[in-house]
């Protein structure tokens, strides 16, 4: 299969739009990846994340804050509320809501910890979800390969790991 490598889109409406380019690619090669071998997998993921967060500024965009919530664990609650001076269920009251999935999510977008400058509020006590985005040098990358595809189009990194693998990567 051949597949063509588009250049990392370098504004937010151009990577929503290569992404819905690339769908079909995209949903192919993702197929493909679900029958690779874990550990090839997830050696594959870490690798390019690291090469792509290498030259990666994440304040240049700050997409993910703007358009996507974490899930709010309890830690995650507690944690934060007790640095912002306040208890947990305030917390909850004025920020948080459950989702269709019985999740606590933000209330609303883009994330009301988000500044002007892309910089984050609560940076040193943000949600776990938030540290670990956008998941690409964890293990087990075959339970996440859904959540992947759709960070594809919210995350210019994302979108420019993928693309390196389908140009290196011989699935």
């Amino acid at each position: 299969m051949l597949y063509v490598i588009l250049p990392m889109p370098t504004n937010i409406k151009d990577l929503k739009q290569k992404a819905l380019l690339n769908k079909k690619e995209n949903n192919r090669f993702f197929e493909k990846l679900k029958k690779e071998n874990n550990r090839v997998l997830d050696d594959a993921f870490r690798s390019f994340h690291q090469e792509v967060f290498s030259v990666t500024n994440c304040l240049n965009c700050a997409n993910c804050c703007k358009t996507t919530g974490p899930l709010f664990t309890v830690k995650d609650i507690e944690r934060i509320a007790k640095h912002l001076k306040m208890k947990a269920g305030d917390f909850v009251q004025n920020y948080l809501h459950k989702d269709e999935d019985d999740d606590m999510v933000l209330n609303q977008l883009p994330c009301v910890f988000l500044q002007s400058d892309n910089t984050c509020r609560i940076y040193e006590v943000r949600p776990k979800a938030c540290e670990e985005y956008p998941h690409t040098n964890r293990k087990n990358m075959k339970e996440i390969l859904n959540i992947t595809y759709l960070n594809i189009s919210v995350c210019p990194a994302v979108f420019d790991i993928v693309d390196k693998m389908k140009k290196q990567i011989k699935i």
